[in-house]
């Protein structure tokens, strides 16, 4: 009788291998669901987010955007009233309607940028008063995302600067 020798290892080396593999397998499977999980939890967050950016801004500003202040501006106030400003974002045109001494039959439009972009009709708008030029009145300034525009407070109206104005706000303000 012949004895032949079996190494058993090498049977079962080979059996985890397999195992292994699968084992890798079944972990790269996981890793790639968590990743697709964590992407779309992502994209579902970010419109939640964007959609609560946006009814924010409708308590806030309104449709279509608005924003208004009252102040002093030395426009027809005799009657004791401040003058009122009111930006509005009208279907991506932008302008600012004036009411000199609060009186709407002297109101003034002052005609601004058309915004150009997706949405852009939800763009809000900000107003701030300030002496740029250092005249004693105050100048309007209208905030557009990161975008200033200034309008002068000269002869009883506001109006956009001459580039020789522009360039002294400029230098005046060290830009």
């Amino acid at each position: 009788m012949a004895v032949t020798h079996k190494s058993l290892r090498s049977a079962q080396a080979a059996q985890p291998r397999g195992g292994a593999l699968l084992h890798r397998v079944q972990i790269l499977a996981y890793a790639v669901t968590l990743i697709l999980a964590a992407a779309a939890i992502y994209v579902v967050v970010s419109l939640l987010l964007g959609k609560v950016n946006v009814l924010v801004d409708d308590l806030r500003y309104g449709r279509p955007r608005t924003a208004q202040i009252d102040a002093f501006v030395g426009h027809e106030e005799t009657s004791g009233q401040p003058t009122h400003l009111m930006a509005l974002n009208l279907n991506r045109q932008v302008m600012v309607i004036e009411l000199p001494g609060g009186e709407a039959a002297k109101a003034r439009t002052l005609s601004g940028p058309y915004l150009f972009g997706a949405n852009e009709e939800l763009t809000p708008l900000q107003l701030h008063l300030q002496d740029l030029d250092g005249d004693g009145k105050p100048d309007l300034l209208l905030d557009i995302r990161q975008e200033q525009l200034v309008y002068l407070n000269r002869d009883g109206a506001f109006r956009l600067p001459t580039p020789e104005e522009q360039a002294a706000l400029q230098r005046g303000s060290g830009q």
